[in-house]
């Protein structure tokens, strides 16, 4: 099928968030006297924030109350990050490329959209650059589950077929291609032997073939 469609994963694709999540966690467990360190976040990266905070608390016994522990870590990271916000290297270009281009747009991330919001704001691209947000929150199976790629095409009216999924994580990728559609990689999350399932893998969107927008 022809491209028509272009899904953009948030976190590791558009801005470079995961220092400001994992340190907005890593104070909401201090406050309740835990003490966690990077490692405790690397198998949950790309998950979702249920699955982010619940699986670093659960890697220290704790049981996390994850409408409470979770409300209060965006409360911390929407402070924290507020100004230190850069889109990541050739996105606008991206965007605009694909804008040129005819291509319908969307994010598709696992994150709630309170955090797609605040990043969105801090980058400086206005959200109705997108034809849809898909967020964490509108699909109860997250990445690696199709399922939140599959709603995304379907929000802009297209089969996920038509789509191409842009992603920096193992779990992203997986749902891409699970879901049918082309996947374009960038490695600023995970090596590229770990992302090895992509039709195409680059470091930042700036190195983005060609081919990757005209098939």
């Amino acid at each position: 099928m022809m491209l028509k469609g272009i899904l953009f994963d948030m976190d590791g694709v558009l801005v470079d968030s995961e220092d400001y999540i994992f340190e907005a966690a890593k104070l909401m467990f201090a406050e309740h006297g835990i003490n966690v360190i990077q490692e405790d976040a690397l198998l949950f990266i790309g998950t979702g924030e249920n699955s982010y905070i619940s699986g670093i608390g659960g890697r220290h016994g704790f049981i996390v109350d994850i409408e409470r522990d979770k409300a209060r870590t965006y409360e911390i990271y929407g402070q924290i990050c507020k100004g230190k916000l850069d889109p990541l290297p050739g996105t606008i270009e991206f965007i605009e490329k694909c804008k040129s281009k005819g291509l319908k747009m969307a994010v598709a991330s696992s994150a709630d959209k309170i955090k797609i919001m605040i990043n969105l704001h801090e980058i400086g691209i206005p959200e109705n650059t997108f034809h849809a947000i898909v967020n964490g929150q509108d699909v109860e199976r997250k990445k690696p589950f199709p399922d939140i790629y599959i709603l995304a095409a379907e929000r802009l009216g297209l089969q996920p077929q038509e789509c191409l999924v842009v992603e920096d994580a193992v779990s992203g990728i997986k749902a891409g291609k699970a879901a049918g559609s082309k996947c374009l990689a960038l490695t600023t999350s995970f090596s590229p032997d770990q992302l090895s399932e992509a039709d195409w893998i680059v470091d930042f969107l700036n190195a983005a073939p060609d081919e990757a927008l005209s098939w």
